[in-house]
């Protein structure tokens, strides 16, 4: 029997295709205590308005290079929350489930966060807890006492987990040495994403935007829509 582990850096109100990585999951890691990567999908994500795709971007304070994830602190000298809100309320003003949208919104607004990683964190949980993705054990990777780097680390979380199959996204295969996990017994998959178009305002459909979009647009029966499946690495790179 299989037992799939997805380790993913915490991303703000994701796109879609994090959440059919959860839907998979067995365990799902959010993985913080590394490096953040300024323009990130971090502290930032796309929505679809009026006037094209635009960003929706968390203010930092006080960021040096070399900080983690889980210790970059929110601006709250400015009210992010107001803007975003706002934002959202005019891109989704004519979407049909435009006040379940925002009832996701504030729920994530009304708890108290410190960090670009908390409110990421509250960000995919209050998603998955709309769609009904209730499988995974969700964790934080600094709560295990898992050492190493890059793939090893990685690698030596899924052991750690007894996982015996490793879902990752596309960013991947630029850096992962699929060798070691084969060497421990660990499938890797790849996301096969569909990117399968729902109805959804303002032209062209786009999947890359927010999952907010899919409630404000679907609703709860947005969740026929995360489906994707995966490849195997060796098919997938290929």
């Amino acid at each position: 029997m299989s037992r799939n582990i997805v380790i993913s850096q915490s991303m703000y109100f994701p796109w879609v295709g994090l959440l059919e990585q959860i839907r998979l999951a067995d365990v799902f890691v959010h993985y913080d205590d590394v490096q953040y990567s300024k323009g990130s999908f971090s502290n930032r994500v796309q929505v679809k308005g009026v006037d094209g795709v635009g960003w929706m971007t968390l203010p930092l304070r006080d960021y040096h290079l070399g900080q983690r994830i889980d210790e970059v602190l929110l601006n709250d000298r400015t009210d992010w929350r107001g803007k975003h809100r706002e934002m959202l309320r005019q891109a989704y003003r004519k979407a049909p489930f435009r006040d379940e949208m925002l009832g996701v919104v504030d729920r994530v607004f009304s708890e108290n966060v410190e960090t670009v990683a908390d409110i990421s964190r509250r960000s995919m949980l209050e998603l998955s807890r709309y769609f009904g993705l209730d499988r995974p054990t969700f964790l934080s990777s600094q709560t295990l006492p898992i050492s190493g780097a890059s793939s090893e680390r990685v690698c030596n979380i899924v052991e750690y987990l007894e996982g015996n199959v490793y879902i990752t996204g596309h960013g991947a295969r630029a850096y992962l040495n699929h060798g070691l996990f084969e060497e421990r017994g660990i499938s890797v998959e790849y996301m096969h994403y569909q990117r399968t178009p729902y109805p959804q305002l303002h032209g062209v459909f786009t999947p890359y935007v927010t999952a907010l979009d899919l409630v404000a647009n679907c609703g709860s029966q947005g969740a026929a829509m995360i489906h994707s499946g995966t490849v195997g690495w060796k098919e997938f790179t290929q």
